[in-house]
């Protein structure tokens, strides 16, 4: 899954996709690079980050999906139900929603649906997150979304442990970790790690046993560990993992691919 954030202040590549040529541009990039889909983004979900109008996230997203339907299989990452519907009807076969609360409009509109597990909200997630046990907390989480969407009538469900969102580094890596937990649950699991705060710690060689110690390196400086916990995600269950690099990823995965034939 490719990355395409239509926005102004994602945290990693807020601004460069925001006008509407730059947007398709980079989505035929992707497309030449093997992306399987392209997730069209127009609020931003970095920690911090500020609400976007319904209407403004709309005509962020609307013109791209338009664009690119019927050429690469499309997801929206939105957590708003008036987008959802209309991206789905602008051709989007995805929801990816990281609040896991728009069963009931895939449901009614027949699109797949990614339920993300998130503690808190941009404003406030990464304000001291707490787990007794992450990997549990974060699994039996899921699973109850997924049986509510299946109750609800979706015919696809993807579950994603949202890495980064309400997690300390070290939550992270104990999800990565025990993905094969989230995995028995039988529904296909995506993994989105790429160029994440958490990677910063480690290519600055401050993350430790009781956690980070100093400053992240940025995030031009975090290529290589999110192809290595991409491949890791994919080694150990992962259908899919939602990426910036997407050429990288796609070698990746198909030594991943050949090895575990």
């Amino acid at each position: 899954m490719g990355i395409l954030n239509v926005t102004p202040d994602s945290f990693f590549d807020g601004g460069r996709y925001a006008a509407h040529d730059a947007a398709l541009a980079r989505a035929q990039e992707m497309i030449a690079e093997g992306v399987d889909i392209v997730d069209v983004g127009g609020e931003s979900t970095r920690p911090g980050a500020h609400h976007v109008s319904d209407e403004e996230e709309l005509r962020r997203v609307i013109p791209v999906i338009e664009a690119l339907a019927g050429e690469i299989p499309v997801s929206i990452d939105t957590t708003k139900a008036v987008v959802a519907r209309r991206a789905v009807e602008a051709g989007a076969v995805l929801i990816n929603d990281v609040s896991a609360s728009l069963e009931q409009v895939a449901a009614a509109t027949g699109s797949g649906f990614i339920a993300m597990h998130r503690q808190g909200t941009p404003a406030d997630m990464q304000i001291h997150p707490h787990y007794d046990d992450v990997v549990k907390e974060v699994t039996d989480y899921l699973a109850a979304r997924a049986h509510r969407a299946l109750d609800a009538g979706v015919a696809e469900i993807w579950l994603d442990p949202g890495i980064g969102f309400g997690k300390t580094a070290r939550h992270n890596l104990e999800l990565l970790a025990g993905l094969p937990s989230l995995v028995s649950l039988g529904f296909p699991v995506l993994v989105g790690t790429s160029r994440k705060t958490f990677l910063g710690h480690i290519a600055a060689g401050n993350l430790g046993p009781a956690g980070a110690s100093g400053p992240a390196a940025p995030g031009g400086e975090r290529f290589e560990g999110s192809l290595a916990s991409a491949t890791l995600a994919m080694a150990l269950g992962a259908s899919a993992v939602r990426v910036h690099d997407v050429a990288a990823t796609v070698q990746a995965a198909a030594l991943v691919g050949l090895v575990s034939r």
